[in-house]
């Protein structure tokens, strides 16, 4: 009997692709000469801010996407308003800073049309301790400290619709209500995939209130639950199925596999460092919500689109 060989995918659109690809190594792409550059005054008591926080984004994004400190962003930023020809205010490293604790980035994403369907899971990233290679070299020579990552992706798009940061005690299923919420109201939600982790009562509810389909698979030794919610009904044809058919056959018939594409992402994500720079919680947070903005911005850019061959 021969073996079946691995499917293979061409991707079709090569030249435009290209193209998207050597625009990400632009400098000059991240200058919007549009923007409004000084913050609108506020009439609230004390001194008003100076910069704006698309400024202030600008110049952090900066800093995550060469991995600089501040004192070097700040540089940096100077230098490429000269190349542009902008004679533009630089916001002092001790205003980035301060400003990052407080700032609220704004996230770009594209729409697909029809439903929105969701591909959740999470990832850890450190923010202190030994790197890897050095802890097997040498032992771990203080406590290393980790943060927890939760993203929603959107496969139409490849975009990361919503995200959470959490510390690395907590688990997956609390967080996917979160991620929902993040979502418009007005907008559908056509399915949810996630792993194992999520098979709890609270993540099936808060699927089926957005009028979602959950695809996640039943832990193992599941058992069926008590029919008193349209949660429970859901979650209940889940484990008939995957008892009759197989597990393997209810996989690829619902397509879970889809969920290896936000593994990919989770790639992407730590492409900007393996460690966050930041120390301060809301500092993190912000930082982590930069490097998603500029994931989704390379995407904006242009993707591959690959096709299944025969």
């Amino acid at each position: 009997m021969s073996k079946l060989s691995p499917a293979c995918y061409h991707t079709t659109n090569w030249s435009s692709y290209n193209a998207s690809l050597r625009k990400r190594g632009s400098l000059l792409i991240w200058i919007d000469k549009d923007m409004t550059r000084r913050a609108p005054h506020g009439g609230r008591p004390g001194r008003p801010p100076v910069f704006s926080d698309a400024a202030i984004q600008f110049c952090l994004s900066i800093k995550v996407l060469f991995k600089l400190p501040l004192r070097q962003t700040v540089g940096m930023v100077g230098s490429l308003l000269k190349l542009a020809g902008l004679d533009w205010p630089v916001p002092d490293f001790s205003t980035l800073c301060r400003r990052q604790k407080t700032l609220a980035v704004q996230v770009p994403y594209r729409r697909a049309d029809g439903p929105l369907n969701l591909l959740v899971d999470s990832t850890g990233i450190k923010f202190l301790g030994d790197g890897e290679w050095q802890a097997r070299k040498h032992g771990v020579q203080g406590r290393r400290q980790w943060r927890k990552v939760h993203l929603a992706m959107d496969p139409a798009t490849s975009d990361i619709r919503a995200v959470e940061f959490t510390p690395s005690r907590d688990g997956d299923s609390p967080v996917l209500p979160d991620l929902l919420g993040q979502i418009p109201e007005a907008e559908q939600i056509g399915n949810v995939t996630a792993d194992g982790a999520y098979d709890t009562r609270r993540c099936h509810t808060a699927i089926i209130k957005r009028g979602a389909v959950p695809i996640i698979p039943i832990r193992k030794n599941g058992r069926l639950w008590k029919e008193n919610c349209s949660a429970a009904r859901a979650r209940n044809e889940t484990l008939r199925a995957t008892r009759y058919y197989g597990r393997a056959f209810w996989k690829r018939w619902t397509g879970y596999h889809a969920r290896s594409r936000i593994e990919a992402r989770m790639r992407c994500l730590k492409a900007f460092g393996e460690r966050i720079m930041a120390r301060d919680p809301d500092r993190q947070t912000a930082e982590i919500h930069i490097r998603i903005a500029l994931m989704n911005s390379f995407n904006a850019l242009g993707t591959a689109e690959s096709v299944r061959g025969a």
